[in-house]
């Protein structure tokens, strides 16, 4: 029976895959230009077979296709081989790098496409690039429909031509891939709503609770954009996948079963509560998450799996350390743990390998717990790798690394490698978007660290450390030649 359960939701599986894949038009040289001109509003994605970050793009893209498909007007969305039949388009186009997306208004090329990668982020985006930005609500119903919609809309109310009604309108004009717009000046709307000139700020129904308003009227204090931006997510936002930089810290999150669709009232149970902390500490942003969701970040607090049915609660300080509450879910709890946060009583999770049983070679091993000891306090130069395991460019770079290491290992220079993938280490000074990445830190402590870019043969890595370290170096000028031993 178990064996028979399987097989039908694997082949689920199958079918539901299939038919979302279907819903994306796989063009070439051959027939790009005639397909696409069929299409108002297109998105193409030039793609490699082989680009992991097109693998993890590609059944988000098929997701979204299927959505998109049915729109009034639909959307089409596309994808090119780049390596096969598409060369050509790709070429036409300039696509250097993969996945590259674009998008295109009745075959013409319209615009780079820097939306979201995930399927309801693409969906969002690309409804915004068609028709209006403002919709313009002429009945009653159209408004009404407006407010029926599970999203934050911004709706302006203008009996006459005003300069609100334009910086209004440029705001739409700016932001319609973020928020969804209307505007009126219709009576029996006006009359409605109960405005007559202003822009107001409408929650969706499943969000409203006692502890804000469910509509904000802006004030004319500030931008419009800055009003929408400060009011859009409330006192305590659903922080998901796509829409992670719009909270900063210090940030408070908790993490659990949030799903608005099928358990609205158990994911706004926990969502009062954290609603509750939030209305008497501004100096936080708080927000709920999926635990689903964010299994990998998660892992990065040291959580593998957020057992029970309570939130779990974990956070960032304006630096960017991590903490985790210890205690089981309350609102106590968390009003302790937000204020301990922002106090810098708490210990921050470092996620670590163990500490190297030795340390003294040619190469020096960097892990969570010694990275400030060996690198940001070390009182020495240091050239740093953080590197993949499985990154084939970094395993070209190993035998080169030791033998920097040991052609340098008498200077006060430090040849430093850390596993990326495994570890922590102060991300806002060492931004690591790719593997390897390297960079070099300078002695004097006032000096950020700097990005190294050049080539990769030792000759290249002694030349610069030649050319950059905080004292001459014993066994090489500043360019990086070999001094010669005096007889």
């Amino acid at each position: 029976m178990l064996g028979s359960l399987k097989l039908f939701l694997y082949l689920a599986v199958i079918y539901v895959c299939k038919a979302t894949e279907e819903d994306v038009l796989e063009l070439s040289d051959s027939d790009f230009s005639s397909a696409i001109a069929q299409h108002d509003t297109a998105l193409v994605m030039f793609y490699a077979p082989w680009c992991g970050h097109c693998k993890r793009i590609k059944p988000e893209y098929a997701v979204a296709a299927g959505v998109l498909k049915d729109d009034d007007p639909p959307v089409a969305l596309a994808k090119v081989d780049c390596t096969e039949g598409g060369k050509g388009t790709c070429e036409k186009y300039s696509v250097s790098g993969y996945p590259t997306l674009k998008i295109f208004r009745k075959g013409e090329l319209s615009q780079e496409y820097n939306g979201p990668r995930e399927s309801n982020g693409i969906v969002k985006f690309m409804r915004a690039q068609v028709g209006p930005s403002s919709r313009e609500l002429l009945t009653l119903a159209s408004y009404e429909a407006m407010l029926a919609k599970d999203e934050v809309v911004v709706i302006g109310f203008f009996e006459k031509e005003t300069d609100l009604k334009g910086e209004f309108l440029k705001t739409a004009d700016k932001m319609r891939e973020e928020i969804t717009f209307g505007h009126s000046s219709t009576e029996e709307v006006l009359k409605k709503a109960g405005y007559k000139n202003n822009v107001v700020l409408y929650r969706p129904k499943r969000t409203h609770n006692k502890f804000e308003d469910s509509s904000i009227v802006y004030n004319g204090e500030g931008s419009l954009k800055a009003f929408i931006k400060d009011n859009y997510h409330g006192l305590v936002g659903l922080r998901q996948k796509e829409n992670i930089n719009d909270f900063s810290n210090p940030l408070v999150v908790a993490y659990y079963d949030v799903d608005y669709v099928k358990n609205p009232k158990g994911t706004n149970y926990w969502r009062n509560r954290m609603l509750k902390v939030a209305k008497e500490m501004s100096e936080v942003t708080f927000a709920i998450s999926d635990k689903d969701d964010f299994v990998h970040e998660l892992n990065d607090y040291g959580i593998d799996f957020a057992k029970g049915d309570k939130p779990v609660v974990a956070g960032k300080d304006i630096d960017g350390n991590k903490f985790v509450m210890s205690k089981e879910f309350s609102i106590e709890n968390v009003v302790a743990f937000a204020k301990d946060l922002l106090d810098g009583k708490l210990e921050p999770f470092i996620k670590s390998e163990p500490l190297p049983e030795k340390n003294d070679g040619p190469v020096k091993v960097a892990v969570g717990k010694n990275f400030k000891e060996l690198v940001t306090d070390s009182g020495r130069d240091a050239l740093v790798e953080f590197y993949a395991p499985w990154c084939g460019h970094c395993q070209k770079l190993t035998p080169v690394w030791e033998e920097l290491g040991e052609k340098l290992k008498d200077e006060e220079v430090d040849i430093i490698k850390m596993d990326a993938t495994t570890n922590d280490w102060p991300k806002s000074l060492y931004e690591v978007s790719g593997f390897p990445t390297i960079y070099w830190k300078p002695k004097d402590t006032n000096k950020k660290p700097v990005r190294y870019n050049g080539g990769r043969a030792v000759e290249d890595f002694i030349k610069y450390v030649s050319e950059n370290a905080s004292s001459d170096l014993k066994g090489f000028d500043k360019k990086g030649n070999a001094l010669k031993d005096e007889l």
